[in-house]
């Protein structure tokens, strides 16, 4: 195969000047990612822990939190369940700027908090592209793969063997 063959055109830094405008353009380009609305001007997105899957619609409010049709304080009645919630909200310094409404299906009402906390961050993001280095440092993106252990044949849960006694 000859050289001229595939070849693309090579740009060289002639001195620290080009290579800082290069970084700079770099970076406005990465800055430059598209906020995701629809129609009514919400943000969609989907959050998951262990067994639960929550859908989350987020639009600009006076902070209500609606769940399955329920208010928060009626679905989540532990304060604990709330404050997870309200995670990213409270990174991100947006506490009460927002309406929330999602559906949960699935685990328990921890398993549940948790998928709409997920859910919340990643609406955000998709609504304020600036907001996802805080909420990706504070760890609310990443999405929490822990689930429960199957049983397995032979024992009584999923690691615990039968109870055993010589007499």
């Amino acid at each position: 195969m000859s050289t001229s063959e595939n070849t693309l055109p090579t740009r060289t830094l002639n001195d620290l000047s080009d290579l800082g405008n290069a970084v700079e353009n770099i970076a406005l380009a990465s800055e430059q990612v598209q906020p995701q609305r629809d129609a009514f001007g919400r943000s969609y997105a989907t959050g998951k822990r262990k067994n639960a899957i929550a859908r989350v619609w987020i639009k600009p409010g006076n902070g209500k939190v609606e769940v399955n049709g329920r208010d928060i304080t009626v679905y989540f009645a532990r304060p604990v369940l709330r404050m997870i919630i309200n995670q990213p909200f409270l990174v991100s310094e947006r506490l009460e700027q927002f309406d929330v409404y999602c559906t949960v299906v699935g685990g328990g009402l921890s398993g549940q908090a948790g998928a709409v906390r997920h859910g919340i961050a990643t609406a955000l993001t998709l609504y304020e592209p600036g907001l996802r280095p805080p909420l990706k440092h504070a760890g609310l993106l990443t999405r929490d793969a822990r689930v429960v252990e199957r049983k397995k044949y032979g024992r009584r849960k999923a690691r615990r063997g039968m109870q055993w006694a010589k007499r």
